[in-house]
């Protein structure tokens, strides 16, 4: 039999309960990448990995609020609080350069919003302070990557080295990684030169490069920008072996440096050459799930680390969310705590360029199995073993 007094109790029940459960929060990930300017080959593979990335972590759901910066540090600083102020974001990812990024470290504080950087430097995250506190990445450190670079020197019998970078923090810090490094391996360090990203010519600085008669050169670059010294290189007959940076990881380098980039070597995170991988690698499953989900989405050959870095920062960031989320709302300073807590928690995520493990005083936690030695062969990627 109906009765309406008990359905009405019921309902009023019902209704109480829902009221006493806590509606849960998004989490807001904003995200600033150089989708437009001399960056826009890191940014736009970048941007179509975001578009991959999982929307739910934990049974939360989570929102991307992408900004472009123009590869213009000033622009990203703007999106920042953009994100922070109009958009609530409990944590962002960004930029796609190192300046860019570096500009974001202060703010990322002073608002005590944890950044997830995509851009490469040692500087974003070290030396650990409490400003650097709020800053990770899940990239190498250009230390890693030199030690790799030097070691496949010296085995080649090098004995002096010319340095030519961008004239930003992204060429100060490879430099400054660089110095000791080499002169701890016994290769000296014979000539400096800089460059700067828009540049169109580098040949004054190209000839005082071959007028030092080093054996090797190492270009620090990122994107296209880094195939004008490989190509000037070639034009001005230089002779010896040239080494990039694994900025220069991607498909519009090969195709800008076209012929020039044959026979360049770098070290780079193992996701380059996924498929030539030591079966026994545990970052090759990994990697190899990222191109295959990339490239379906975006075509053969179109995966590059700028991609893999949103990717791998994706790993880390959905590895502490769960532990966040038993300490604070989402949308509140004490998630956003605790997500920084948890961050520097993370142990053993495999990502598609190794296996970090983050600690209060190390923010990338990378250690020798995320560098590997590449080199073009008929313009493509060829993993030296």
């Amino acid at each position: 039999m109906f009765h309406p007094i008990r359905s009405m109790l019921a309902a009023v029940l019902a209704m109480a309960s829902l009221a006493a459960t806590p509606a849960r929060a998004d989490i807001n990930v904003g995200v600033t990448l150089s989708l437009t300017g001399p960056a826009a080959s890191l940014g736009m593979p970048a941007k179509r990995a975001i578009d991959l990335l999982p929307k739910e972590v934990a049974g939360q759901k989570l929102n991307f609020i992408l900004l472009d910066d123009t590869s213009d540090p000033s622009v990203s600083v703007r999106n920042f609080r953009r994100l922070v102020d109009e958009h609530k974001v409990d944590v962002v990812m960004g930029s796609s350069v190192t300046p860019s990024t570096i500009a974001l470290v202060d703010i990322a504080a002073e608002t005590k919003v944890p950044l997830m950087s995509l851009a490469a430097s040692a500087r974003i995250v070290e030396p650990q302070d409490e400003k650097r506190r709020w800053a990770f990445k899940a990239i190498q450190n250009e230390n890693l990557m030199i030690g790799a670079t030097l070691d496949h020197m010296q085995q080649a019998g090098t004995k002096t080295l010319a340095f030519m970078g961008f004239s930003d923090a992204y060429g100060d810090a490879w430099l400054s990684a660089l110095q000791p490094l080499a002169d701890k391996a016994g290769i000296k360090l014979v000539a400096t030169e800089r460059y700067v990203r828009t540049d169109t010519s580098v040949v004054a600085q190209t000839l005082k490069i071959i007028a030092a008669k080093p054996d090797a050169v190492l270009v620090a670059a990122s994107g296209t920008p880094g195939a004008l010294p490989q190509k000037t290189l070639n034009e001005r007959g230089y002779k010896g072996s040239v080494y990039q940076t694994y900025g220069i990881a991607n498909r519009d380098f090969l195709r800008v440096a076209g012929k020039d980039a044959e026979g360049a070597i770098f070290a780079v995170g193992p996701v380059l050459v996924a498929d030539q991988l030591e079966p026994g690698s545990p970052v090759r499953p990994v990697a190899q799930d990222f191109v295959k989900r990339y490239e379906a989405a975006y075509g053969p050959n179109s995966a590059s680390i700028f991609s893999a870095n949103v990717w791998d920062a994706g790993l880390v960031l959905r590895a502490a969310i769960p532990g966040a989320l038993g300490k604070g709302k989402p949308g509140t300073e004490a998630f956003r705590i605790a997500l920084r807590d948890a961050l520097e928690s993370t142990s053993g995520v495999v990502t598609t360029q190794g296996v970090t493990t983050m600690s209060r005083t190390d923010h990338v936690g990378y250690d020798k199995r995320a560098a590997v030695l590449v080199q073009i062969q008929n313009g493509v990627w060829k993993y030296l073993k």
